[in-house]
């Protein structure tokens, strides 16, 4: 600090030794700006490699051998053959393409090796090194090297490829959970069956991205890290693939369930030319604690309705309660008591009883005061302190409640209940109250009552579209 003080500035080999310790420590992070394309700035990153980046011959990281004790590897030609891969790439005319860090031993072209995490084997094909678009063949990589190799069977990014006999396993590459998911469909009936084998070869590449469907809502969801990290990768299923794709935010999985007992009678007569149809039901409806679901009770007494026709009765509610009542959400949180009825030795059938079911349970829930529940989230919010306040006030203005304030170092941590409904968007407003320096993490938490003005509006867009459908 004298020395700055005194002279103004500081010469590179006091600057050095600081650099290169505070970056082994994970306390500074080198930004450089290049581009390889235009053959910008390309020798000097690798310069700055060289002088801060601490030497593969002095690493050494902690696995686990076959008994699973905690071991560490050191960076030595000498050792077991160990390497993990850091990342995959799909190329349309070598295959799957796996790039690796050899981190003990020496690995060979053409040798077999073991897959420790998964516990298969593996043949190696040639290796080389990956340099642009140019594969240079080499007949071996030593400890420290990076390399590549081409179509191996079962290995992912993250892997650890060893031996047999020593079967060491590295600890998996950590990936950012995603931050932000959209509902994603194709933009032609063509481009469909080609979606999921397309994305599954992204996800290949950049684990950080995630795909799945919801059974719930029936939808695709493709989640990244952020707004630009899923963009991205629907620029690259055009580009690659061919496959163009239209994101919108996610549909909410409400529920819905009721407020109050109530009673109702449902009765099915029609009469044909032959045998006609006849069942009549009567049924008792009342609420159940949240995660309830849904329960069906027989009491019929003295033969009412014969035993052989009771299942079709719960079988008819249990579809019109999978539809909803008031927007189309599955119904939960309820008990149906069968206490009475009618039949006809003739008449009477299981489909009649089914319709039966079905009729009463549309009056019961008429009565029963219906209403909508929604997904309640357990949100944490990481920032720097001096963002507080406006992120306490943007997460009350989604309907959140915070729950508490903890602090560590400079960063502080919010955590709060929010609905799910007002959280699809929320990475892109973090990102800009904080300028990027804020993160999020949320799981789901429980059900609750959604507010009077809010499922009045879910209702009338779910009656608006009904009508659109039956107008097409």
């Amino acid at each position: 600090m004298e020395k700055f003080f005194n002279n103004g500035t500081l010469e590179p080999g006091d600057l050095l030794p600081g650099l290169q310790q505070e970056i082994v420590e994970r306390k500074i992070f080198p930004v450089m700006c290049c581009s390889s394309q235009l053959e910008i700035g390309v020798l000097r990153v690798l310069d700055a490699c060289v002088a801060l980046l601490p030497s593969p011959e002095k690493a050494s990281v902690s696995a686990r051998d076959k008994e699973g004790k905690e071991t560490g590897i050191e960076t030595n030609d000498a050792g077991p053959p160990v390497a993990q891969v850091f990342k995959t790439i799909s190329d349309p005319f070598s295959g799957r393409i796996s790039i690796f860090r050899v981190l003990s031993g020496v690995f060979k072209s053409d040798g077999s090796y073991w897959n420790a995490g998964k516990g298969v084997p593996e043949r190696f094909s040639a290796l080389f090194l990956p340099q642009g678009k140019e594969h240079v063949a080499v007949p071996e990589l030593h400890a420290g090297d990076i390399g590549a190799v081409a179509k191996l069977k079962e290995t992912a990014t993250g892997d650890t490829l060893t031996t047999r006999e020593q079967p060491f396993v590295l600890p998996p590459i950590p990936f950012p959970e995603p931050a932000i998911a959209f509902a994603i469909e194709a933009k032609s009936k063509a481009d469909e069956d080609k979606i999921s084998t397309a994305l599954h070869k992204l996800i290949e590449e950049d684990p950080a991205l995630h795909f799945e469907r919801d059974e719930e809502t029936k939808e695709f969801h493709i989640a990244g890290s952020g707004q630009l990290h899923v963009e991205i990768a629907v620029a690259r299923l055009k580009k690659r693939y061919n496959v163009e794709v239209i994101l919108h935010p996610p549909k909410v999985p409400y529920r819905e369930t009721i407020t109050r007992k109530a009673e109702a009678h449902g009765r099915h007569k029609k009469q044909t030319g032959g045998h006609g149809q006849f069942a009549d039901c009567r049924i008792e409806v009342e609420p159940l604690p949240r995660g309830g679901d849904f329960e069906f009770v027989n009491d019929i007494y003295g033969g009412a309705i014969p035993r052989n026709y009771v299942p079709a009765v719960e079988k008819g509610i249990q579809e019109a309660r999978r539809r909803g009542y008031l927007a189309g959400y599955p119904m939960v949180d309820f008990r149906v008591r069968l206490y009475d009825g009618s039949y006809h030795d003739v008449d009477s059938s299981e489909m009649a009883f089914k319709i039966a079911g079905s009729l009463a349970y549309r009056e019961a829930m008429s009565k029963a005061g219906a209403t909508l529940l929604e997904p309640v989230m357990q949100v944490e919010v990481y920032a720097p302190a001096e963002y507080m306040g406006d992120l306490m006030g943007d997460l009350s203005s989604r309907r959140g409640h915070v729950q508490g304030l903890d602090t560590e170092g400079d960063r502080q941590t919010i955590r709060a209940l929010v609905p799910m409904a007002e959280m699809l968007t929320y990475g892109s407003t973090l990102r800009s109250i904080t300028q990027g320096r804020g993160d999020f993490h949320m799981d789901f938490s429980h059900y609750a009552e959604v507010p009077h003005t809010v499922r009045e509006k879910i209702v009338a867009e779910y009656a608006k579209n009904r009508g659109e459908a039956a107008e097409a």
